[in-house]
């Protein structure tokens, strides 16, 4: 079985274009660094989708710049701050 590369992934979902550059900047310091990711930008991750919010962590990961790095640690906080945001979005806000 051949799978898609996640640049292809990433393509053909259009992932680049469904979350902005300040959401992107956000989660990816909540992944691959420390810090926590605002309730916009949870909910605009989770417009984005898995598929895309796991292509992109994978394909961030196969950049050199990033090759110092546990990639078993990454995925992990990648699927926590997933899990989070989820949770966030679809819990009922109290002002509801």
């Amino acid at each position: 079985m051949v799978t898609k590369g996640n640049d292809q992934i990433i393509k053909e979902n259009n992932c680049e274009s469904k979350i902005g550059l300040p959401c992107v900047l956000k989660a990816f310091t909540s992944i691959f660094n420390t810090g926590s990711i605002s309730n916009k930008c949870c909910g605009e991750l989770v417009v984005l989708g898995k598929v895309c919010h796991s292509a992109l962590v994978k394909r961030t990961l196969e950049n050199p710049l990033f090759k110092d790095l546990n990639p078993a640690t990454i995925i992990a906080k990648s699927i926590q701050t997933w899990n989070n945001c989820l949770a966030l979005i679809d819990s009922p806000s109290p002002s509801t």
